[in-house]
């Protein structure tokens, strides 16, 4: 039911326990820029985007980098130097899994299957971070 001021003025009127403010979702938010956690901040104001000045201004230089070059807007530039290290995490997390199939097929320990297990989910993380 949509209730308008209008309606409202037509009942008895509201006593401060009736009256419910809308609260903002608690779901943690993170840094537009570096993806850190943002601190929990009062029910005041415009909500924080960023964590810090030096992350709202990375993400202004790349925003107006943006629109000088006409990429699109969800566009990731790396450079060659990104593209190296990505390019190795990859290789890295090629060789655990091929690790992997090789045990298996050569009748390895369940221990053993479970370290290298491990060693897959480490390289999948440090992949994560491409900042």
């Amino acid at each position: 039911m949509v209730c308008r001021v209008r309606d409202l003025a037509e009942h008895a009127p509201l006593t401060g326990d009736e009256l419910v403010v809308p609260r903002r979702p608690s779901a943690p938010k993170h840094c537009g820029w570096c993806g850190r956690r943002l601190p929990e901040g009062g029910n005041v104001g415009r909500r924080r985007r960023y964590c810090g000045q030096s992350c709202r201004q990375r993400a202004y230089e790349r925003r107006t980098a943006l629109q000088r070059s006409g990429l699109p807007e969800d566009a990731v530039v790396l450079s060659d130097t990104e593209i190296a290290a990505l390019q190795d995490r990859l290789f890295q997390l090629r060789c655990a899994a091929e690790d992997i199939v090789t045990a298996a097929e050569d009748g390895a320990a369940a221990g053993e299957l479970r370290t290298l297990a491990q060693e897959i989910v480490h390289a999948a993380k440090d992949l994560e971070q491409l900042r």
